[in-house]
């Protein structure tokens, strides 16, 4: 995916001890059923690779940040898990006075919203999953391989000293991912963490409604595993974008574009115009009996 343009609306705002870069667009007067969108990135990204979320919900509340560890957001004093990032998201939407949010999370921001989205159900208005991580995957012999040479790794720095050291960063590079390498040791140590977690066990405790947006050619996060999750989750459902990869909004952006909006503003707004006839229906006549 191609390093997009920096946006110029970015702002920072403290939250604790870290600074953290966001953004948030208001668009024009909210309607009966509308609710602020905050946009959760993926692992090594930031604002900008999901620019083209925020372009296919133009016109409502939107927010989106640099995760922490990631962009120009201070990284987590300590590795952290995903429990560790949805309650700093939960800081992040307090500072911002936002009471509750549809969630749209890619990837490693799906995780997250996962974790919201099960331990702060009342802040969770609807939920949208696009290629998104939080599955574990299949252990292939590719992966034993990978976690035997990475265990041996540590072995050889700890007792071979300096050259140990040297030849353990040789093994990584060897069988390592990008992302792992990139990493500072504190993020390598969250990359171990949430790379490790299961959130298996929570997808049947989600109770907003929940979209699944996946691509069929996604390598990352396989399509398999939007299938478990439209299983496991209560009130989901599943929309596949063919021929797109595991940036499926960026990969087919006009039916990300027209699958989001139904589902984040025009539904939520039916929904609302649906209540509102039921209680005018239900009132009494002027002068009639109460």
């Amino acid at each position: 995916m191609l390093a997009p343009a920096k946006l110029e609306d970015a702002e920072t705002v403290r939250i604790g001890a870290q600074q953290v870069r966001y953004v948030r667009r208001k668009g024009a007067e909210a309607a009966p059923g509308d609710a602020p969108i905050l946009v959760l990135h993926g692992w090594g990204a930031h604002l900008e690779a999901v620019g083209a979320i925020l372009g296919a919900l133009e016109g409502s509340d939107l927010v989106a940040l640099d995760l922490p560890g990631f962009g120009e957001s201070d990284p987590p004093p300590k590795a952290w898990n995903a429990g560790d990032y949805a309650r700093f998201v939960t800081e992040f939407l307090d500072e911002l006075g936002i009471e509750s949010a549809h969630l749209v999370g890619h990837s490693h921001g799906g995780r997250v919203a996962i974790v919201l989205a099960t331990d702060e159900r009342e802040r969770v208005e609807r939920l949208l999953l696009v290629d998104a991580a939080g599955i574990r995957p299949k252990r292939t012999w590719r992966y034993r391989r990978r976690v035997a040479v990475a265990k041996l790794g540590r072995v050889v720095a700890a007792v071979g000293g300096p050259p140990g050291k040297r030849l353990q960063e040789r093994m990584r590079a060897r069988v390592a991912s990008r992302d792992y390498l990139e990493a500072s040791e504190t993020m390598r140590g969250t990359f171990r963490a949430v790379i490790a977690e299961d959130l298996t066990d929570r997808l049947p405790r989600i109770s907003a409604p929940t979209l699944l947006v996946w691509g069929d050619r996604d390598e990352d996060t396989p399509l398999w595993m939007a299938h478990r999750m439209e299983e496991l989750i209560p009130d989901a459902g599943l929309v596949v974008l063919e021929g797109a990869g595991h940036y499926s909004y960026a990969d087919s952006p006009g039916r990300f574009a027209a699958v989001a909006r139904r589902f984040l503003v025009e539904q939520p707004r039916e929904a609302a115009a649906q209540k509102t006839g039921e209680r005018g229906a239900r009132a009494p006549e002027p002068g009639g009996p109460a």
